[in-house]
C-alpha cells in the first residue's frame, strides 16, 4: 500500500488554498486578470514556504484550458497534467544537480519552438541560485528577450546570490515566512478531515518547531503520527522533538533564580533522562528569557498569541531584567559553542552553571551595604570618605599613577557580572582624587546602576581615601581584556576559514563542482582537548 505524504496530499492547487501569501497571490491574479503578465517571475523565500507551489498554480493558469485571467480549473488536460508531473510545456529543473553551462544550453535549446499542448511553454527553475556563472550568462540573453510563449519562473531560497542583471530582468516576490497561529490552523483542518485525534498543544509544538515553514511542519506532523501510533500526544512530540516542556523550563529557571546549584544538578539530571536535543532545549530557553523580556519591558500585551502567558508572567515577576537579559546571552553562547563541548549534555550543563556562577557573584557583589559618600550623576559614580583599605592605598590615600588596570582588578575580590564590567573597562585617565574608567561599545549592556555601584564599592576599599569613579562609553573598542578575548576567538574563527578555503581539496570540490563553504560550518579547532 502505498502512502502519500501529508505535505504532497495537502499542497495547494489553486491561488485559493494558498496559506499566508495573500500578497503574492493578489499580485498574481491581477496580472492574470488584466492580461499584464511578464515573461519572468521569481519567488524567493525561506523553505517550505510555497515557492514552487505557486509557480506551479501560475503555470496551471497560464495553460489552463477553461479559464485564462484568474484560477486554473483544475480539472482539463492542463491543469491536470501539470498536478501529475506529466504536462510536456511545463519544464520543471533543480538548478542544484544543473549547475553547469553545458546542461543550461541543453535547457534552451528548444525554447524558440511553439508549445506543444498548451498556450505556453514554462521553464520553472527551482533553487536558481545553484546555477554557475557561466550558466546564468547562458541564460541571460534568452531571459532578456524570450520568445512571447516563453515564460519563466524562478524559485530561489537565496536571492542575494543571482546577478543583478539578472534580478533586473524579473518581477520579485518575496514570500513571507509563516506564523505559527496559521501553521497550527492549517494542520488542525488537516486533522479534522483525516480523522486524526491530534491535542492542540502538540499541534502547538509542532506549528513551533517549524519555524515558519508549512511544508516542514507537515513533513514533522507525519513524523509524529508515526511516532505516536497515529494520534498527537503532546508528550509523545515532545519527546520526539527533544524539547523541554514548561515544567521542566519552570523549575530550571527557578533554581537559578533561587541561585540552588543542587535542585539546578537535580533537574538537569531528570531533563537528560528524556534524551533531550540539547541545542532545542537551549533554543527553548533563550525563547522564554526572550518572552520575560518583552512582559518586563513592553507588557503581556506585546507577547506572541503562542506564548504561556501565566508562566512568562510568573517567571517575570520573579528576576530583575538585567539578569534576564545576561541569561540570554550566556543561553545563545551557550547553543553556538555546544558543538565544541565534548559532548552536548556538558555543553548544556556548563551553560547553565555559567548562569549560576554570574547569578551568585551579582548577589554576592550586591549583598553588603553601599557607602554613603557614593553619589550618582547620569553615568558619573563618586565616593568619598574613609574606608578601611590595604596599607598601600591607606598610606597614599590616592589613584596610585603606576598600578595597572589588571593589577588593580587582580586586588578587587569581584565576580559575576561586576568582574565582567570590569574587564571590559580601561583606564581613561587618573588623577590623585578621580579615576576614570572606559567602557568599549561591546561591554556597554553591563553598565548598570547595580553592577556600576558594585564596582565602586570594591575600587574605594582598594584605594581608600577621596576617590572619584567615573564611566565613560565609548562607541569603538577600548582595548579591555574582554575585547581581547573576543578578539582571540575572531582571529581563530577566521583562521580557520581561510585553512579551510586554501585546502587544495577544497579548491578542488568548488572548481569541479561550483561547490561552496556553508556560511557558519567552519569552526576553530580547540586545542585545549586532545582527540
Amino acid at each position: 500500500m502505498s502512502y502519500l505524504a501529508l505535505a504532497r496530499k495537502w499542497r495547494p492547487k489553486f491561488f485559493s488554498d494558498v496559506a499566508g501569501q495573500d500578497h503574492v497571490v493578489r499580485a498574481l491574479l491581477n496580472a492574470l486578470e488584466s492580461g499584464r503578465v511578464h515573461h519572468a517571475f521569481l519567488f524567493a523565500g525561506t523553505r517550505g514556504v510555497g515557492k514552487t507551489t505557486i509557480a506551479r498554480i501560475l503555470a496551471k493558469a497560464l495553460n489552463c484550458e477553461q479559464n485564462s485571467t484568474g484560477e486554473p480549473c483544475g480539472a482539463c488536460a492542463a491543469c491536470e497534467g501539470i498536478d501529475e508531473g506529466r504536462f510536456v510545456d511545463l519544464l520543471e529543473v533543480d538548478a542544484a544537480s544543473r549547475t553547469k553551462v553545458d546542461q543550461t544550453r541543453e535547457l534552451l535549446e528548444n525554447v524558440q519552438y511553439t508549445p506543444t499542448a498548451g498556450r505556453c511553454k514554462i521553464y520553472l527553475i527551482d533553487e536558481v541560485h545553484m546555477l554557475s556563472t557561466a550558466s546564468f550568462n547562458a541564460l541571460l540573453k534568452t531571459l532578456e528577450e524570450p520568445p512571447p510563449h516563453v515564460k519563466f519562473l524562478l524559485a530561489t531560497t537565496d536571492p542575494q546570490r543571482l546577478p543583478v542583471t539578472v534580478l533586473s530582468r524579473c518581477l520579485q516576490f518575496n514570500l513571507k515566512r509563516l506564523p505559527t497561529a496559521l501553521i497550527q490552523e492549517r494542520m488542525s483542518y488537516i486533522c479534522e478531515q483525516d480523522k486524526i485525534n491530534a491535542e492542540a498543544s502538540a499541534l502547538n509544538r509542532v506549528a513551533r518547531a517549524a519555524a515558519g515553514s508549512m511544508r516542514d511542519g507537515l513533513s514533522l506532523l507525519d513524523q509524529a503520527l508515526v511516532f505516536g501510533g497515529g494520534s498527537l500526544q503532546d508528550s509523545d512530540v515532545a519527546e520526539m522533538l527533544g524539547s523541554m516542556d514548561t515544567r521542566h523550563l519552570r523549575e530550571i529557571m527557578q533554581a537559578l533564580i533561587a541561585s540552588d546549584a543542587a535542585a539546578l544538578m537535580k533537574q538537569i539530571q531528570q531533563l537528560h533522562e528524556q534524551v533531550p536535543d540539547y541545542g532545542s532545549v537551549l533554543n527553548d530557553f533563550a525563547a522564554l528569557l526572550q518572552q520575560i523580556a518583552v512582559v518586563q519591558l513592553a507588557g503581556a500585551d506585546a507577547l506572541d498569541e503562542d506564548a504561556d502567558v501565566a508562566l512568562v508572567d510568573e517567571l517575570a515577576a520573579q528576576i530583575d531584567a538585567e539578569t534576564a537579559q545576561l541569561f540570554y546571552q550566556i543561553a545563545i553562547t551557550g547553543r553556538r559553542d555546544i558543538a565544541l563541548a565534548p559532548d552536548p549534555r556538558i555543553g548544556f550543563e556548563m551553560t547553565m552553571l555559567r548562569m549560576l556562577a554570574f547569578r551568585q557573584g551579582d548577589l554576592a557583589s550586591n549583598s553588603g551595604p553601599v557607602s554613603g559618600g557614593q553619589q550618582q550623576a547620569g553615568s558619573d559614580q563618586s565616593t568619598g570618605g574613609q574606608r578601611g583599605a590595604g596599607p598601600q592605598a591607606a598610606a597614599q590615600g590616592t589613584v596610585a599613577a603606576e598600578e595597572s588596570w589588571d593589577g588593580i582588578v587582580s586586588g578587587l575580590s569581584l565576580s559575576g557580572v561586576t568582574l565582567e564590567l570590569a574587564r571590559n573597562c580601561v583606564i581613561g585617565a587618573r588623577t590623585t582624587t578621580e579615576l576614570q574608567l572606559h567602557v568599549g561599545a561591546t561591554g556597554h549592556y553591563l553598565l548598570t546602576e547595580s553592577q556600576e555601584q558594585a564596582l565602586v564599592a570594591q575600587l574605594q576599599q582598594h584605594f581608600g581615601g577621596s576617590c572619584r569613579v567615573r564611566f565613560v562609553k565609548c562607541d569603538g573598542e577600548v582595548g579591555s581584556a574582554a575585547e581581547a578575548d573576543l578578539q582571540g576567538r575572531d582571529e581563530a574563527q577566521t583562521s580557520a576559514q581561510a585553512t579551510i578555503a586554501g585546502d587544495p581539496n577544497v579548491q578542488a570540490l568548488i572548481d569541479e563542482f561550483d561547490a561552496t563553504i556553508i556560511d557558519g560550518s567552519v569552526s576553530p579547532r580547540d586545542t585545549s582537548r586532545r582527540h
